[in-house]
């Protein structure tokens, strides 16, 4: 029988949690997805290996049992992993560093977090903690906010862009974008990115200074790591026709003469499916 291995995605939303399910083969490709994740993801296979991939908060991992489906435990007991460290192995094994031996994925829409590939091997540095690129620091403003979320994702996650927009409406700027989130607080990076793509001049303006700090992020990571290839991943990349150029060309401003033209910037081929893939890939190569 051909390998089948179901990989989950908990993303921590809040108090709630989404949790994302693939099953894919021995070579990456997905057979079937649910989301949220149900019962109905298992009918008809007969998975060898269970990964899970979850949100880390220092190392522990001891909750994400609870945040399972029941239904799901047929599927025996999880691999568990961080998010981070699945979405570089997905990106790795059938995403856009493949062939990388020095690689990192940066992961961001509700979350924001990175994985790393340092010679071949994960890295997760001396406390597990390697890859929290929510907590870059960008920004010599200490907003109460950058405390609570980290710098780097109070501005760039799926709520910190809309919440930049909304400022910006509350200060008196025009957006059409308002009329189609239904209120302030309904305002997402996809209604950003869609107001951008409409001609919407605030969220345009909203969508330059986003690029412009995932610019900043990358370059730190490109001189701290020397990576060969950074991969953008996460619901942001759903966004790569209005910020790929404009995120390498900020990246590249900021990095030693020649660096620039070393590095690979590229945008995740994976959409929503990035995560949960790396949790079953992380779980195949447990089990081998």
């Amino acid at each position: 029988m051909a390998t089948q291995i179901l990989g989950l995605d908990v993303e921590q939303q809040g108090t709630a949690a989404l949790v994302r399910a693939v099953v894919v083969d021995g070579d990456g490709t997905v057979l079937r997805r649910a989301q949220p994740a149900d019962a109905d993801v298992l009918q008809g296979f007969n998975v060898s290996a269970f990964g899970v991939a979850y949100d880390a908060v220092d190392g522990d991992s001891g909750s994400v049992g609870s945040r399972l489906p029941a239904a799901l435990e047929a599927a025996g007991d999880p691999h568990i992993v961080d998010a981070g460290a699945a979405a570089i192995a997905a990106e790795s094994w059938v995403g856009a560093a493949r062939g990388a031996s020095d690689a990192v994925c940066l992961v961001i829409s509700d979350r924001v977090t990175a994985g790393i590939v340092l010679a071949g091997k994960p890295w997760r540095g001396s406390h597990g903690r390697a890859g929290s690129a929510a907590w870059l620091a960008l920004n010599p403003v200490e907003r109460q906010d950058y405390r609570k979320l980290g710098s780097l994702a109070a501005e760039v996650s799926d709520k910190g862009i809309g919440r930049r927009l909304s400022w910006r409406i509350q200060a008196g700027d025009h957006s059409s974008v308002l009329e189609k989130a239904g209120d302030l607080d309904s305002i997402t990076g996809a209604h950003v990115f869609d107001g951008a793509r409409a001609g919407d001049g605030v969220s345009i303006s909203v969508v330059r200074d986003t690029a412009k700090y995932i610019g900043m992020a990358i370059a730190n990571l490109a001189v701290t790591l020397d990576p060969e290839v950074i991969v953008l991943a996460g619901s942001v990349a759903a966004a790569g026709d209005l910020l790929l150029e404009p995120v390498r060309q900020e990246c590249a401003r900021r990095l030693p003469p020649g660096m620039a033209g070393q590095l690979r910037i590229e945008i995740s081929p994976l959409g929503d499916d990035g995560v949960a893939i790396g949790a079953a890939r992380l779980a195949m190569l447990a089990r081998a």
